[in-house]
């Protein structure tokens, strides 16, 4: 199987309270090994024959990244055992994180399945369907040590930096000043923007704000509870869905999971 892929950013590890709860959604065990069946196979429509096409925004470390020209990282990594599982091919397509959320991406038919740390919500839903959840993550916020920012209730006055289309910028527009919000798209693109005074902090997943930490920048968290990352496929593609779930489970039961998560997110908090 072929990966063909498209900046590393070391990041922490999950929370042990994360890893149990993710440990609980691959299901029971069964006395088979699951994984996609051959009729589930013949039944899965996809954009090219012979390939799986996902469509990622490689800017989201240790999840998806780019590093020596290759998407990288944890999401890719389960992607990688979906393809296998289907005797597919693997194409990671690089797509701008609007048109993933919005499943234009799905619609336009640019990809068979959305793999980009996307926050399971009801609107989402609406636009496409989604895996089981396979990680959960917190929200916080990255803020200048200058800034005096200590809370929620100290944010008065302060400018605050968002990535579009996420849901850390639909809590920001719901519980901030509207008018203290500059948008950016990208996480490096918040972290720069901090780094140099442009805002007083930037809101985003906690582990992708980790490696922005120094002397001058901590992260305040618990700015909501914790989010369900799923994979997206088209509304209606029952067959895709099934075999992702089936793959879930899978690598949940036979240990993958587990080499996945210190493979790519335990080794990325080490590194720090």
């Amino acid at each position: 199987m072929r990966t063909v892929c498209r900046h590393f950013l070391p990041l922490a590890a999950i929370t042990a309270a994360a890893a149990l709860a993710l440990a609980g959604c691959g299901g029971g065990g069964t006395d088979e090994t699951p994984g996609a069946q051959p009729e589930e196979v013949g039944k899965v429509e996809l954009v090219h024959a012979g390939q799986l096409t996902a469509c990622v925004y490689p800017y989201f470390a240790p999840y998806n990244f780019v590093e020596d020209g290759e998407i990288k990282g944890f999401d890719p990594a389960l992607m990688g055992e979906l393809a296998k599982d289907l005797d597919l091919t693997l194409f990671m397509r690089e797509t701008p994180f609007e048109a993933i959320e919005s499943a234009v991406a799905l619609d336009m038919e640019d990809c068979d399945i959305a793999s980009s740390s996307i926050t399971i919500t009801e609107g989402r839903r609406a636009k496409a369907d989604f895996s089981e959840p396979y990680y959960y993550s917190t929200m916080g916020m990255l803020v200048s040590e200058a800034s005096g920012i200590d809370s929620i209730d100290s944010l008065a006055g302060k400018t605050i930096g968002v990535q579009q289309g996420t849901t850390g910028e639909k809590w920001a527009k719901l519980n901030l000043d509207p008018n203290s919000l500059l948008t950016y798209e990208s996480v490096p693109d918040q972290a720069t923007a901090l780094a140099a005074g442009e805002v007083d902090g930037i809101v985003n997943d906690v582990p992708t704000l980790e490696p922005y930490v120094t002397d001058s920048a901590h992260i305040m968290t618990a700015l909501a509870e914790a989010e369900e990352f799923g994979f997206m496929v088209k509304k209606g593609n029952t067959a895709l869905l099934n075999a992702v779930n089936r793959t879930l489970e899978r690598v949940h039961q036979d240990g993958t999971y587990d080499q996945l998560m210190t493979q790519w997110i335990t080794a990325a908090s080490n590194s720090e």
